[in-house]
């Protein structure tokens, strides 16, 4: 995709590359502390990369038609990796991100109805008025250092927790906030041997990650107990995500959630709804300190709008390439590994079974063959009448299991940066170079320090 430009476009600093030839044990050191600097040069130019994981044959793809084969043509002979689910299972348990089978079938049939653009739409008032609140509270801190990762870590939060249950999260957030920490810093991690032991023999980190779980279903549940005694009208439409989703049914079979489905349903949406959308916010806020000129384009296309309706956040074609843009140089899911149930072929590559599948969106959305200046950061790449390949841009997955937030994660997404640009100018207070790390999302090394001027 080619890019007409008529300045040079800034390129954010990036982890350095590892050696093409770094050894398998000093691979998995780094992996523990960043992933995306485990990988060479090679994984940014080839397009299927083999190596091997103990007894198995890996496979890096950055070649649209093999990532089509395996997310779409033949999705059903690739699981998650005994890692993926050790890592995702004590926080999400088996919500739809991990379900398999007839129980993903069911839970996605069942949830898509609270995931619609009309349901997404009558959710856009609770994004609102958290928005009008954190404004409000910036103005009180313009021309002084603000840490905006936090701010946007607690905004995301307090929508989650409006659009989630109608309530806020004043009570609830620092301790939902200690959750996701406390995870992150240890137990979302991969240790060597919760890649090498299959799931059903438990690790010694499994055992801790176990009484995580523990605790965390525990908060959930008493979240949905004070939601529900909050009661809802006799007749009244849907006024939030949990109406919609305690009421849904499977269209085919009519069957709901059960309570403890219900807690894991919720907190996937809760944790996915509030952390990647903050991280991704962070980013393009970073990104757009770095780029006043691109900054001035947001705030003048917001000018004059109300920006409190789904038709107002559609009308922002720009502030949407810039959040576009900003999730391909950082992707909140830097990578996607599978494991092949089944031999198969995938673009002349001779799968077996066992074998990993590897699809990194931070690779592919800098791969030297699918874009224009793939470092670079350049918003209008995605105004172009030549869109890229829906296989090489991948920040909510792809094909049957593609995000079902995806819409509801956009339109917050635009809506709080086009309000917040539209209201401050943004610069950095801290010059020290933001480098990004893959842990459990694509997270920033610190948190730098932002000032904010009144516009």
């Amino acid at each position: 995709m080619n890019i007409a430009s008529v300045r040079r476009p800034i390129i954010p600093p990036t982890p350095p590359r590892a050696p093409d030839n770094l050894s398998f044990f000093g691979r998995l050191a780094v992996i523990r502390q960043n992933m995306i600097a485990t990988w060479g040069q090679r994984a940014y130019e080839e397009e299927i990369i083999q190596g091997r994981f103990f007894l198995h044959k890996s496979f890096i793809l950055n070649q649209p038609d093999a990532i089509r084969h395996v997310l779409l043509s033949n999705y059903e002979n690739y699981s998650r990796t005994p890692a993926g689910i050790r890592m995702l299972r004590p926080v999400l348990g088996e919500g739809l991100l991990l379900a398999e089978g007839h129980a993903w079938t069911h839970q996605r049939r069942t949830l898509a109805p609270a995931f619609t653009p009309r349901a997404t739409a009558n959710l856009v008032p609770h994004m609102t008025a958290v928005l009008d609140e954190t404004i409000a509270k910036l103005d009180a801190r313009t021309n002084e250092p603000v840490d905006l990762r936090e701010i946007m870590q607690r905004m995301t939060l307090e929508i989650a927790g409006r659009t989630m249950f109608s309530f806020g999260m004043d009570r609830h957030g620092p301790t939902l906030r200690n959750f996701v920490m406390e995870y992150g810093e240890r137990l979302g991690r991969a240790y060597f041997l919760d890649m090498v032991l299959p799931v059903s023999w438990p690790t010694p980190m499994d055992r801790a990650r176990a009484r995580f779980r523990t605790r965390w279903t525990e908060f959930v549940a008493r979240l949905i107990a004070e939601r529900r005694a909050a009661g809802k009208k006799d007749g009244a439409p849907p006024r939030d995500l949990f109406d919609l989703m305690d009421e849904s049914r499977d269209p085919e079979t009519g069957k709901g959630f059960s309570d403890e489905q219900l807690v894991d349903e919720v907190a996937t949406m809760i944790l996915a709804g509030h952390e990647t959308t903050a991280t991704a916010l962070f980013w393009a806020l970073y990104l757009l300190a770095l780029d006043p000129d691109t900054q001035e384009e947001v705030a003048s296309e917001t000018r004059g709008e109300h920006l409190d309706s789904m038709a107002d956040i559609d009308r922002q074609k720009f502030t949407r390439a810039v959040i576009e843009e900003t999730m391909r140089l950082y992707p909140p899911a830097f990578l996607v590994a599978r494991a092949a149930r089944d031999k198969d072929n995938v673009a002349g590559a001779e799968v077996s079974r066992g074998d990993i599948i590897m699809i990194a969106p931070w690779l592919l959305h800098r791969h030297e063959k699918l874009w224009d200046q793939p470092n670079a950061f350049i918003p209008k790449r995605f105004m172009s009448k030549e869109p890229p390949d829906r296989f090489a841009y991948l920040p909510f997955g792809a094909g049957p299991r593609v995000c079902i937030g995806a819409p509801f994660a956009q339109a917050e997404s635009v809506l709080a940066l086009a309000r917040l640009i539209g209201a401050f100018r943004i610069g950095l207070a801290d010059e020290a170079p933001v480098i990004p790390y893959g842990v459990v999302t694509t997270q920033p090394d610190h948190s730098p320090m932002f000032r904010i001027t009144r516009r």
